[in-house]
This record gives structure tokens, C-alpha cells and sequence, in this order.
């Protein structure tokens, strides 16, 4: 018996390993920038800090897609979640202020499909040529005796670079500051647990029926991507005061990252229905003075007003000029 046999017998199969790694090294190749170093293959990646940084700062950052793999798989749409990744990740250190570098995936599966692998990296990859970013790495495993059949989780790691002396910390923050929101494209990468169970448990709709009031199906609305607010917020991180990527937890779980002590949110004015993705939704709320138990407090009461469904819930909230000229913080 050969050693390929006795992995086969063990459920892990080294020919489809072969050529899933073919497959994602063509598109990793890609995706290589000027910084890039290295060959595509090694134990390692690599990239360059760019020029012109006199501090540089790196900003790093992991995250998953959650069981919204669940969705793509039972959609046999393996692409879209890929991309999510990247953007989630693009987002989370945007709000530091930083511009990303290199990122790399993770890719866990029991049975290892060459197709669905090279669907996800393709995903992945479009994501990093989007941002001018290097895929400088990543891993795939095949774990038959953890994953169910035509299962597997979706992970990655992000590093970024800023200028030390202009990284967002939320500690420019001030009582006055308004609170400026960018709509999401829909649930992101987050909450799939709770909306799986409502859409296919509660409202008994299937993948390929029509959403209620957004004229796509379950499948659209459901793998819709992750929205990378890079674009949109990084003509305005030099007066931004701070940010936050309004994720898991919602508003309440994550601007109280970047409120520093003795600072509260008053309010939040609902009206996610009113404006297209992307769009700001204008005197969103006002930075005021409060303990952390105000903060505690307003959130509880904003947490249940604010979201609209699942189809137009709030991504976050962003920076904004205040009234007295302040300037704002705010969340992607």
C-alpha cells in the first residue's frame, strides 16, 4: 500500500490536495503587487512596506464568514463568501486608518473538491485585487473526521499599514461629534445563525423564492457580499475621528470601542429603508457626555429600533462635519 493508499483509506485524498493547490496558486499569482516577495508556494509570504511612511504601523486583523458557508453551500455558490472575507477584513483595519497589504486564507473542509476550493480562492483573490493586495499565503485542510460531506469554514488573516501618528484610536472623540451611518448590503457576515433560522425555519421560504420587499430571491439577498467601505471612507480619514465596522454585536456591541471614557451616543434616528447601499444616513446621532453605563443603556434601547430586516439593516456609522465645526466620529 502506497502512502497516498493509506491517506485515501483515511479519508484524506493527496491527488485532489495536488491540484486544488494548482489551482489556487494560479489565482494567487494574481494578485501579486509590487510589494510582493517571495515565491508563491513557501512557507511563508511576504510583502514590502510601501515608500513614504516615516512611522510605519502594521495593523493586523483575522475573521471568519460564520455559517453563512452554509448558505453558499447549499446554494453551490462558493465564490461570493470568499470575497466577504476580504472585505470584512479590509474593513476592520480601514477603521485604524490602515491600507491593506497582504492577507491569507484558511480554508477547512472534510472532503476536499478542487472546484469549490478554486471557486472560494477566487473570491478571495477578487477581493485582493479590488484593494491592490497581495494574497500572500494561506492554508486548506481536509479533516474528514471534524467536517460533514460538502462542509467546510472559511477564515483569513489581514495585514495593513498607517502612519503612526495618524491611526484611529476613537481617543479624538469629543462630546458634540455627529455620527454619520453607511447603509450595509444586507446581513454582511454576521447573524446567519439567528437568520437561517428565521428565513428557512420561521418564514418557510427556500433558497430560490422571492425575498419579501426587495424584488431578489433568498439565495440574492443571503449571499449578497460584505460591502468594503475603503473606497467610500478613505478620502475622510484625515478628519475622521474615529471609526467603527459595525459586525457582530451590532451598534451597541462595537462604537462603544471607540467612545473613550465619559463619552455616550444620545441617538439614533432609524431610516435604513431611505437610503441606497453606501449612502450616509444624514444627523444619525450625536456624541454627547455619559458614563459607560449611559452608553450601555442607550444601545439597549437602540438596539431593537434600528435594524429594519434583513435586507436593509444598518451597516454602521460614519464620520461627519458636526454643527460647530467639530469633526465627527463615526463607523463603516
Amino acid at each position: 500500500m502506497t502512502k497516498a493508499d493509506r491517506y485515501a483509506a483515511a479519508g484524506v485524498r493527496l491527488d485532489t490536495a495536488d491540484e486544488a493547490k494548482r489551482r489556487i496558486a494560479e489565482l494567487v499569482r494574481t494578485t501579486r503587487t509590487p510589494l510582493a516577495r517571495g515565491a508563491v508556494g513557501g512557507f511563508g509570504g511576504m510583502v514590502r512596506v510601501p515608500e513614504g511612511y516615516k512611522k510605519p504601523v502594521l495593523v493586523m486583523s483575522t475573521d471568519g464568514v460564520g455559517s453563512k458557508v452554509l448558505v453558499a453551500a447549499a446554494a453551490g455558490i462558493h465564490d461570493t463568501v470568499g470575497e466577504d472575507l476580504v472585505n470584512h477584513s479590509v474593513n476592520d483595519i480601514l477603521v485604524h486608518g490602515a491600507a491593506p497589504l497582504a492577507f491569507l486564507d484558511y480554508i477547512a473542509t472534510g472532503n476536499l473538491v478542487p472546484e469549490i476550493a478554486a471557486q472560494i480562492v477566487s473570491g478571495v483573490a477578487r477581493g485582493c485585487r479590488a484593494h491592490e493586495m497581495t494574497l500572500a499565503g494561506g492554508e486548506t485542510a481536509q479533516m474528514p473526521d471534524l467536517y460533514q460531506p460538502g462542509h467546510y469554514d472559511l477564515a483569513g488573516a489581514i495585514v495593513g499599514v498607517v502612519e503612526e501618528d495618524k491611526a484611529l484610536h476613537g481617543d479624538r472623540v469629543t462630546a458634540g461629534d455627529q455620527l454619520i451611518g453607511y447603509a450595509s448590503t444586507g446581513l454582511h457576515t454576521n447573524g446567519y445563525t439567528l437568520a437561517r433560522k428565521i428565513v428557512f425555519e420561521g418564514m418557510k421560504l427556500a433558497l430560490d423564492d422571492p425575498f419579501p420587499e426587495t424584488g431578489q430571491s433568498v439565495r440574492e439577498v443571503l449571499l449578497a457580499v460584505h460591502r468594503s467601505y475603503a473606497s467610500a471612507l478613505r478620502p475622510l480619514l484625515d478628519t475622521a475621528h474615529a471609526l467603527a465596522h459595525v459586525t457582530g454585536g451590532g451598534i451597541a456591541g462595537n462604537l462603544v470601542r471607540v467612545l473613550p471614557p465619559g463619552v455616550a451616543m444620545a441617538a439614533v434616528v432609524p431610516g435604513a429603508d431611505a437610503r441606497r447601499p453606501g449612502e450616509s444616513r444624514r444627523d444619525a446621532a450625536r456624541v454627547q457626555s455619559g458614563s459607560r453605563d449611559d452608553r450601555g443603556r442607550h444601545a439597549r434601547r437602540r438596539r431593537d429600533g434600528y435594524a429594519r430586516g434583513i435586507a436593509r439593516a444598518g451597516a454602521g456609522l460614519a464620520h461627519r462635519r458636526g454643527a460647530r465645526g467639530q469633526q465627527a466620529c463615526g463607523a463603516v
